[in-house]
């Protein structure tokens, strides 16, 4: 998504505030943070979409993830449910996703279609029931959910320990041997909070020439 698009879409509302709050408590975020002045998260408001998005981005870079969603996309027409368990398995495959993948979102799929999780419900959810919920699912982890809640909800304090491009951000920041364990990086991520998804975010963007999108 190009820095002009993104300029029409609505930032969180806690996003000035964090960035202020981030460059204040930590100078060598802080400089990631001032290289994007115009760059923030933004979501989407599709559960549906940011859950598939998400699934195709499992254990894969954001560059990769972003080639096979262009062609998943155009090769859905529409990202929709009912589009989604409809296509062919052959579709599927000609956009680079692999047999798990295409399991996991027709998975995803069948849950949105039989109302097995209802999103609107989550609005009030705590962080963690929402990831309670959404783990019900074949192919939703806490990793996917913990997407879900960044780029969906919006929520500013979550920190997706298990995520390999933060530890590498946070390695490229700190100029530390990668990776470091999870446990140091969790211990580490107390500095940020209660906006640790603006830290996140913000790592992720060092490494990656378009922001992350979900």
């Amino acid at each position: 998504m190009s820095i002009l698009n993104l300029a029409y879409m609505k930032k969180p509302y806690f996003w000035e505030k964090a960035k202020k709050f981030l460059i204040n408590k930590d100078k060598k975020l802080g400089k990631i943070i001032l290289n994007y002045p115009k760059d923030f998260l933004y979501s989407k408001s599709d559960p549906f979409y940011t859950l598939a998005r998400s699934i195709v981005g499992q254990q894969i870079s954001v560059k990769a993830a972003e080639a096979v969603w262009i062609k998943f996309e155009k090769k859905v027409k529409k990202v929709t449910p009912k589009n989604t368990i409809n296509l062919h398995h052959m579709s599927f495959k000609a956009c680079g996703l692999s047999r798990q993948k295409i399991t996991y979102l027709k998975s995803l799929s069948l849950a949105f279609i039989n109302k097995d999780i209802n999103p609107i419900n989550w609005q009030n959810y705590s962080d963690e029931k929402i990831i309670a919920e959404l783990i019900k699912i074949k192919g939703i982890g806490r990793w996917t959910a913990e997407m879900y809640l960044i780029f969906n909800l919006c929520r500013p304090d979550i920190f997706p320990a298990d995520d390999l491009g933060l530890i590498k951000g946070i390695c490229y920041c700190y100029n530390i041997n990668y990776p470091i364990a999870r446990e140091d990086a969790v211990k580490m991520s107390t500095k940020w909070k209660p906006y640790r998804s603006v830290a996140t975010w913000y790592f992720w963007r060092s490494l990656d020439p378009i922001p992350v999108e979900y």
